[in-house]
C-alpha cells in the first residue's frame, strides 16, 4: 500500500494560490501542465441567494472574476454593477443573452436558477461559446442532462457542475483515505441531509421549477456523496416517500424520502432527505479497517469530523472561492478534480434520481444498468 506521502506527491502540485491554502491535501488527482495564471471571466446567471453566496466568495479569488451578470430583474442588475464594477456592456436579461457570444470580457456562465431553467440556459451558453458551470442538480432528469452533456461537446465548450464539495479539504481527505485502503474493504454509507423548510410560495415547492422537492434540492448531496465516499456506481436502488403535510407539500414535491443504494462490492447506503427535519447533515463511512463520521458534512460553515485515527483537521476555507479558482485551474490549465464534477458526473446523479423517484412510484427494487 502507498503511504500518504508517496500518494500526494503522485498527486503533482496543485494550482496556484490554493498550495498554501490547502497545505498538504491536493483536490487535484493529477498534474498535467503549468497553470498559466489565466483569469477566468464568469457571468452570473441567477441573482438570487445563492449567486450572491457564490459572488461574494468570489472576491478573494485568484484565478476567477465577476465580470458579467445575467437577470431579469433591472434593481438587481444595477445593485450588482455597483458591487462588482460591472460595465453596463456586461448585463443581461434572460431574453437576450444570447449575445454573449460577442463579447470578450465573459468566458464563462455560472447558471445559478431554478433547476427547471438549466437545461436550456445550459444549451445556449454553450451555443453562445461560453464555457458552462451549472448548479446542482445539473437538470431535472437524466435525459435533459445527456442533452445539455451533448450540446457543450458539439460547442466544443466546458460542462462543470457546482459541486462545491468536491474541492472540500476534509472531504478530500477521506476519498484519500478510502482511496489507500486505510478504512478497508467499504462496507456501509450512511447520508441524512434535511431541514425545516418555510416558505411555502417558493420555487423549491413548484415542482414545474423543481422537478421534485427535497431529493432534487439537498437530497442530491447523499446521491452524490455515496458515490464518491463508497467509491463505485450504485446497481439497485429502493425508496420509500413519508408525507405528513400534502398542502405543502403537493402532488410531485416530495417532503421526506428515504432511499438505499446497492453497490457491486456488497457495500450497502442507506440516506434520508427531508424538507421536515432540521439539523441533519451527515455522512458515515464504514469499512473493515476503520470509519469516517462528518456532521456537518455538506454544509456551508466549517466541515467537522472525525475517524478511528482521530479527528479530520484539514483547513477551513470558504467553498464557493475555492471551486471557482480550481474551475479556472481545471478549464486553462488542463486539470481534473479527484472527485469529478463534470457534466458526465451530474447525469450519473440524476440517473440515480430518476430511479429513486420510480422506487417511490412503482415499491420496487430498481436495477441500475
Amino acid at each position: 500500500m502507498e503511504s500518504r506521502r508517496s500518494f500526494i506527491q503522485k498527486l503533482g502540485v496543485s494550482a496556484v494560490g490554493l498550495s498554501g491554502a490547502l497545505g498538504h491535501t491536493n483536490v487535484f488527482a493529477g498534474n498535467t501542465s503549468i497553470p498559466n495564471n489565466q483569469t477566468l471571466k464568469v457571468a452570473i446567471m441567477g441573482l438570487g441567494s445563492y449567486g450572491t453566496r457564490v459572488a461574494k466568495a468570489m472576491k478573494t479569488c485568484t484565478r476567477a472574476k465577476i465580470t458579467g451578470v445575467i437577470s431579469g430583474t433591472p434593481s438587481k442588475i444595477t445593485a450588482w454593477q455597483k458591487e462588482y464594477d460591472i460595465p453596463e456592456k456586461n448585463c443581461y436579461n434572460y431574453e437576450n443573452f444570447d449575445a454573449v457570444k460577442d463579447n470578450p470580457d465573459i468566458d464563462a456562465i455560472y447558471v445559478i436558477t431554478p433547476n427547471a431553467l438549466h437545461k436550456d440556459q445550459v444549451i445556449r451558453t454553450a451555443r453562445a461559446g461560453k464555457h458552462a458551470i451549472c448548479e446542482k442538480p445539473m437538470g431535472i432528469n437524466a435525459k435533459e442532462c445527456e442533452e445539455m452533456v451533448q450540446a457543450c461537446k458539439e460547442a466544443n465548450v466546458r460542462l462543470l457542475v457546482g459541486y462545491r464539495m468536491h474541492f472540500e479539504p476534509n472531504t478530500v481527505e477521506v476519498i484519500r483515505m478510502r482511496k489507500e485502503g486505510e478504512l478497508g474493504k467499504i462496507m456501509f454509507f450512511q447520508g441524512q441531509s434535511g431541514f425545516r423548510i418555510g416558505n411555502p410560495n417558493q420555487w423549491r415547492l413548484n415542482k414545474e421549477l423543481a422537478g421534485g422537492g427535497a431529493l432534487m434540492d439537498i437530497g442530491i448531496y447523499a446521491v452524490n456523496g455515496s458515490r464518491y465516499m463508497v467509491g463505485e456506481e450504485p446497481v439497485w436502488v429502493t425508496a420509500q416517500e413519508t408525507k405528513t403535510d400534502p398542502v405543502k407539500f403537493k402532488e410531485g414535491v416530495d417532503e421526506t424520502i428515504q432511499f438505499q443504494l446497492g453497490f457491486p462490492s456488497g457495500a450497502v447506503a442507506s440516506c434520508l432527505s427531508t424538507y421536515n427535519m432540521s439539523y441533519l447533515d451527515r455522512f458515515y463511512l464504514n469499512g473493515t479497517k476503520g470509519f469516517v463520521e462528518m456532521q456537518p458534512s455538506t454544509g456551508y460553515g466549517p466541515i467537522k469530523g472525525r475517524t478511528h485515527n482521530g479527528p479530520l483537521t484539514e483547513p477551513i476555507v470558504t467553498h464557493q472561492t475555492l471551486q471557482m479558482d480550481e474551475m479556472a485551474a481545471m478549464i486553462y490549465d488542463g486539470k481534473e478534480p479527484i472527485a469529478p464534477l463534470d457534466g458526465e458526473e451530474g447525469t450519473k446523479d440524476l440517473r440515480i434520481m430518476d430511479a429513486i423517484y420510480e422506487a417511490v412510484r412503482t415499491g420496487k427494487k430498481v436495477n441500475l444498468g
